[in-house]
């Protein structure tokens, strides 16, 4: 084996599978050992130093007045910024804390309660809340040691595991950044953010996100160590870690305002900028958790334990909210998906009780949450009795097939999810309640729940948060701007492009376009980016357009509209086709649903050449049938879809037509696929 296993008794140790604090348990069930008391003497030694520097230090309301004198009161671009929390009351709102705090005060106060669980060949690797605490304190002495300097950042790059979330919280404990990087990322992408964030130390699950950083680390004047956490290390490096030792006794002093995170933002899906990394404080996290929990309930042991499963990437702030932050504030138990679990089936036997789902156009995949079937609870006290047997018969058959019969919610956060997929799920009574929220914004400003849905709707804003629309057409629909503590400091080194994204009072300018209706639910129906400008200067939103092609047109998966700067629009569409789920490339073969569909229209095609190459009449046809009706519906002749073409591949993340979270990058379409639009217009010039 290559790499350095240690410093003696200095470093720390990453690979929990061989702390003695940790255990395994073979049959999947929670067990609560006694809690190191040493450990929780520590913790609370902490908590009283800190306490007690607290109180030396200038009121809440003095040190906020000492920063806004200074200018830029609610953003800064500085690594070492501090910016003017966004309250409107001081003695009523919730008092600002570290994000070591809330880790230390639920590790004391749940000590025994299981925190983290990942699943083994031999059963189940399980941590208490008081072992989690004290391995994100050797973490954070670990870095410390390995030469992490404050305000430096830590990369944290592979799957979803306990180490991930522990050296995220480490870092952060140690007064650096934590930067989780999505493990898709090419070595020039991880580049740039090392060098943006002044990386110092590189956390890689295996040898192929190592051999990444092999090819860029003499780029890297920063980088003084990589720790590999997974799989044995098969490259010999002087600076390579992969397991080591015992505590040290030191956490850095941090205040609620400074940055904890410094989150890769990328805007590759629109042009050709490098990555950004965007600071979030320590009150930005803390804050937006406990209003994130409290708005939609979530349950504190001894009362009940919320259960999560953990598989979206935590290096998206979305998922790194409610799966390691949420859990730790209310105290959940949160278990790591499999690497080859696309389903939640098969996972713990805990069902979740929450499914907070990402865009996916057939129907939600993402990260889940919660405890035990409470779905109809308070919504009719007397069911009729038509829905409770169609509950027994049906709904509730359903949700066991989907590995769903423990949720009681059912979450979507972001866009892209079809009202066919909404209605879908909706006939199984199991309502979607969307959320909205950017990187930003802590992952999420708006909410729908139980008590506040309405369909198509992303809900209302968080407590003590605001939401306006501004600049509207003459449909009513304008620039979505937010304001709250969930608010980012900025973006790092980058004053410009800070300036351009928050005014003067604070106000966030999220690019996206909506409306709010008179009970102050968000609708969000595109992005001003995705905007078309024809050459006759009318702008078009292709959002709407092409949701309802797809409506029109089943066996269409993606539809992107196009003719920036051209006299008139037209569209690439793809068809449903089969991924393969080793490589996730998409397949010639169709879907089982296109082919059903295929059949109902009397058409024996099978896969995607049947329709492109062999031109499938009765298809094509069909398609543009489609286009006539969702052209009869559009407000001007400037928004119709004067052109079309099947293109030869269905979308997808390794192709790079899609984002992470599967959100189509409309500029890498369009640069990818330019012969095919550059052809559609040349044929009309043709015909002309």
């Amino acid at each position: 084996m290559g790499g350095r296993q240690g410093l003696g008794a200095e470093i720390f140790q990453l690979l929990l599978g061989v702390n003695q604090s940790a255990y395994w348990v073979g049959d999947g069930h929670r067990r609560r050992p006694d809690a190191p008391q040493t450990v929780r003497r520590e913790a609370e030694d902490t908590l009283h130093t800190m306490s007690s520097l607290k109180t030396l230090s200038l009121t809440e309301r003095d040190h906020q007045r000492e920063i806004k004198a200074k200018g830029h009161p609610y953003w800064t671009s500085k690594r070492d910024g501090e910016v003017h929390l966004r309250q409107e009351d001081a003695f009523t709102s919730q008092a600002p804390i570290t994000v070591h705090d809330m880790v230390m005060n639920t590790a004391i106060k749940y000590a025994n309660y299981i925190a983290l669980g990942s699943k083994h060949r031999n059963g189940w690797h399980l941590l208490t809340y008081i072992e989690y605490y004290e391995e994100c304190r050797r973490a954070a002495k670990a870095f410390l040691k390995l030469g992490l300097e404050r305000f430096h950042s830590v990369g944290i790059m592979g799957l979803n595991s306990e180490e991930w979330a522990i050296a995220s919280i480490g870092a952060i404990m140690a007064g650096g950044f934590s930067v989780g990087i999505l493990s898709t990322s090419s070595p020039k992408a991880c580049q740039v953010i090392a060098e943006s964030s002044e990386m110092d130390i590189f956390v890689v699950d295996n040898d192929r996100q190592l051999q990444k950083i092999i090819q860029i680390q003499g780029s890297l004047k920063h980088l003084k160590a990589i720790v590999q956490y997974k799989e044995e290390i098969r490259t010999w490096l002087q600076n390579l870690y992969s397991t080591a030792s015992r505590k040290t006794r030191w956490i850095r002093s941090l205040t609620p305002k400074s940055p904890t995170s410094a989150v890769p933002w990328s805007t590759a899906c629109r042009s050709q900028a490098p990555p950004k990394a965007m600071m979030l404080s320590h009150d930005n996290i803390t804050w937006t958790t406990v209003a994130t929990a409290q708005r939609l309930s979530y349950k504190c042991p001894p009362e009940e334990q919320e259960i999560l499963v953990s598989y979206l990437p935590l290096s998206y702030m979305g998922a790194q909210l409610f799966d390691m932050w949420v859990s730790i504030s209310v105290a959940g138990a949160l278990y790591f998906a499999q690497p080859d679990a696309l389903r939640i089936a098969g996972q713990p036997e805990d069902r979740p009780a929450l499914v907070d789902p990402v865009p996916e156009e057939d129907g939600p995949v993402g990260h889940v949450a919660g405890t035990q079937d409470k779905q109809e609870a308070d919504v009719q006290t007397h069911s009729p009795l038509c829905f409770s047997l169609a509950k027994r018969l049906t709904f509730n058959r359903a949700r066991r097939f989907l590995g769903l019969h423990h949720c009681r919610q059912y979450f979507n956060l972001g866009l892209g999810l079809s009202r066919a997929t909404l209605d879908y799920f909706l006939s199984l009574n199991m309502p979607i309640f969307e959320l909205y929220g950017l990187s930003e914004s802590t992952g999420i400003h708006t909410l729908s729940r139980q008590q506040d849905f309405r369909l198509l709707s992303c809900g209302k804003s968080l407590p003590n948060t605001h939401t306006k629309t501004q600049k509207h057409n003459e449909e009513g629909i304008g620039d979505i701007y937010i304001w709250g503590r969930n608010i980012f400091m900025g973006y790092l080194n980058d004053e410009e492009n800070t300036q351009e994204k928050i005014d003067a009072h604070g106000w966030l300018h999220t690019g996206d376009l909506g409306f709010l209706d008179t009970d102050e639910f968000l609708y969000v129906v595109g992005n001003a980016r995705d905007i078309i400008t024809l050459s006759s200067g009318e702008r078009i939103n292709p959002n709407p357009i092409e949701e309802r092609v797809k409506r029109y047109i089943p066996i269409v998966r993606y539809v992107v509209l196009v003719g920036q700067d051209a006299p008139y629009l037209c569209a690439l569409l793809t068809l449903k086709c089969q991924v393969n789920t080793d490589t996730g490339e998409p397949r010639n073969a169709l879907t089982s649903e296109a082919v059903a569909f295929c059949r109902q229209l009397r058409s024996q095609s099978t896969r995607l050449s049947d329709i492109v190459y062999d031109g499938d009449p009765v298809v094509l046809e069909f398609i543009s049938q489609g286009i006539d009706a969702a052209n009869a519906e559009v407000p001007s002749d400037s928004a119709k879809i004067i052109k079309w073409t099947i293109l030869r591949t269905d979308f997808s993340m390794v192709g790079g037509e899609l984002g992470a979270t599967t959100k189509l990058k409309r500029a890498m379409v369009a640069r990818m696929y330019q012969a095919e639009i550059e052809r559609l217009y040349e044929e009309a010039d043709d015909e002309d």
